[in-house]
């Protein structure tokens, strides 16, 4: 419709296009995928480059983060922020749960790069809950 044609006060018609959204249960497949296998859920919407690219990522921060000897959090009665570090470092999905019970990964409290892996252990888990919000956005059709 030309600027002529629109009646007085209508907005201009938009040029690009929106992305539609999702059916909810496509989304929310979307994100189980990709709390299970980081960057899954990206693949699971098409952006395989990006799915890749993130499970590229988190995999490396965890991977240094055990290199590292770091700690991999567990909950701590009586440690109220143990509960917060532990559900941060289950952002990781499946790798977390892998290492926690599958391989029963400790880390050494006597390394000497103790607590910079724990910092990427912890790092990992948190970039893939943000990756979730990602997920959701794009399934909604707020970002393309």
């Amino acid at each position: 419709m030309s600027d002529e044609e629109r009646p007085e006060g209508a907005a201009p018609a938009e040029t690009g296009s929106e992305p539609a959204p999702l059916p909810s249960g496509r989304g929310l497949g979307a994100l189980v995928a990709g709390f299970l296998v980081p960057g899954l859920g990206h693949v699971f919407l098409g952006r395989v480059g990006r799915g890749v690219a993130f499970l590229v990522l988190i995999l490396t921060s965890a991977g240094i983060g055990l290199s590292l000897e770091g700690n991999l959090y567990r909950m701590t009665p009586g440690q109220p922020l143990t509960y917060l570090a532990t559900l941060g470092s289950m952002g990781m999905g499946l790798p977390y749960f892998i290492l926690r019970w599958g391989t029963g990964y400790q880390g050494s409290v006597t390394a000497v790069g103790y607590e910079y892996g724990t910092a990427f252990l912890l790092t990992a888990g948190l970039m893939n809950l943000l990756l979730l919000l990602d997920v959701w956005d794009i399934a909604r059709g707020r970002k393309s």
